[in-house]
């Protein structure tokens, strides 16, 4: 089982959570199959334990771009940001733009995004007093008004929403969808070519155990990293050189001739 790489959106082994084990499924899912797969390949871990507010400027930050640029982006504001006050939703809501801007600009569409962190920044402030109290709110009150609650912050979607609420709420039942995850399962047959984000977090969130549903996020990236790219899927190359090949619907992959499409384009 490998380590969790610190370029992802978990913050890898010092993102909070911790490693645990978890019982294979029966096999009659083939979701659940697949999960547990992941996790024997990759890692099986629980999450939680970061600080919500600094969670969802790492999530902010990672939108429409790739972990590896947003790493360096997020360090460079906690560099900047995070000693001045001791509360960095203070510091951030009397920042200005563009010093933010600048300091962020590794992650792109950094002008977009420090307004978007100043916005989120003051209604913190606003309605919680700082980031201690947005913590323990995200930590406490019921997923489904957490949930509700950030999703009614402009710039934060379902996935940034569900970031939040697993690495720093921990809670189970979470499987938020990216652009990997929504990838695969459809891909594999999972959930209907034309599936949104939201019809695929459903059948994951369904088919999921809900101890399962932290790791298999994480995990599953991974494999769209390794194998399942969008591109060059490692089917291409034959069965053999994807361990999922057995259970996998290949929808919008035709290995004969090469091409590779978007499952909703089949």
């Amino acid at each position: 089982m490998s380590d969790e790489p610190a370029e992802n959106i978990s913050g890898g082994q010092a993102g909070g959570g911790r490693a645990s084990a978890f019982d294979p499924g029966d096999g009659t899912s083939r979701v659940e199959t697949f999960v547990d797969r992941l996790g024997e390949r990759y890692w099986q871990k629980t999450y939680g334990g970061q600080d919500a507010f600094e969670c969802l400027v790492r999530t902010v930050l990672s939108q429409n771009t790739s972990d590896k640029a947003s790493q360096p982006a997020h360090d460079d504001l906690l560099d900047r940001y995070a000693t001045d006050t001791g509360d960095l939703a203070r510091a951030l809501a009397a920042a200005e733009q563009d010093e933010l801007a600048d300091t962020i600009s590794s992650a792109g569409l950094y002008n977009q995004k420090s307004e978007t962190l100043i916005r989120l920044a003051n209604r913190v402030v606003d309605e919680y007093g700082g980031a201690s109290a947005f913590d323990e709110f995200v930590k406490s009150e019921s997923p489904k008004r957490v949930r509700d609650t950030l999703l009614d912050m402009k710039g934060v979607g379902p996935k940034t929403a569900d970031c939040v609420l697993l690495f720093a709420g921990g809670r189970d039942g979470v499987f938020p969808v990216d652009t990997h995850v929504h990838r695969i399962a459809r891909r594999m047959g999972f959930a209907p070519p034309d599936a949104d984000h939201e019809d695929v977090r459903q059948v994951m969130e369904a088919e999921v155990p809900e101890s399962k549903c932290g790791f298999g996020h994480t995990a599953m990236i991974q494999f769209g990293r390794e194998f399942c790219t969008a591109r060059k899927p490692a089917c291409l190359e034959g069965p053999e050189a994807c361990p999922m090949s057995d259970i996998c619907d290949q929808v919008g992959v035709f290995v004969h001739d090469g091409d590779v499409v978007d499952p909703s384009e089949t």
